[in-house]
């Protein structure tokens, strides 16, 4: 097998890094996960951008409010990261039988929230990171039947249109093609 240059770089740069730097598994879907990663920064910029007052105002004519959104995307990432968890140690996860109420966290402080989407996001990209060649494999599941190897796609899909959903300028222009 030749090595391409990008190959050879790839190799020199995990040199640099030394044996303790991690990366995601060949086997991970990686156009996916770099969608997911990219939307996951998209939506902290958008979320930067929100003065603390503004997470507390209605979107719209709707009563959800941007907290409700960085609630519920922020949950959403704790139950994948948690699953996957589960999935590596080998053992089944049973997702809580209450979940938290996304009403309750919204009224967080503004810091708070921020925190929590902050948080949930790096437990989320450090399960992915970590998740070994075999779990990628097509025919591995979650407890639920959702495909391991779908999960980086259906983030990724979430979080671009949760940016859209704080209400604070996204458009679906900004939302890839792959992703709309």
């Amino acid at each position: 097998m030749t090595s391409t240059p990008i190959d050879t770089a790839r190799a020199a740069l995990r040199a640099r890094q030394g044996a303790g730097a991690r990366y995601d598994a060949p086997t991970a879907p990686a156009e996916d996960i770099l969608l997911a990663r990219r939307g996951t920064a998209f939506f902290a910029r958008k979320l930067s951008e929100l003065a603390d007052d503004a997470l507390f105002a209605p979107v719209n004519t709707g009563s959800e409010t941007p907290a409700h959104v960085v609630a519920r995307v922020s949950y959403a990432a704790r139950l994948e990261a948690l699953a996957l968890e589960a999935l590596t140690k080998g053992t089944v996860f049973v997702p809580p039988a209450t979940l938290p109420s996304i009403a309750l966290a919204a009224t967080l402080p503004a810091h708070a929230l921020r925190h929590l989407f902050h948080h949930s996001q790096v437990h989320l990209n450090v399960c992915w990171r970590d998740l070994p060649e075999t779990l990628w494999n097509p025919g591995v599941t979650l407890h639920d039947g959702t495909p391991v190897q779908d999960l980086p796609k259906l983030r990724a899909i979430a979080i671009w249109h949760g940016a859209i959903a704080l209400g604070n300028g996204a458009r679906v222009e900004d939302i890839p093609q792959t992703v709309r």
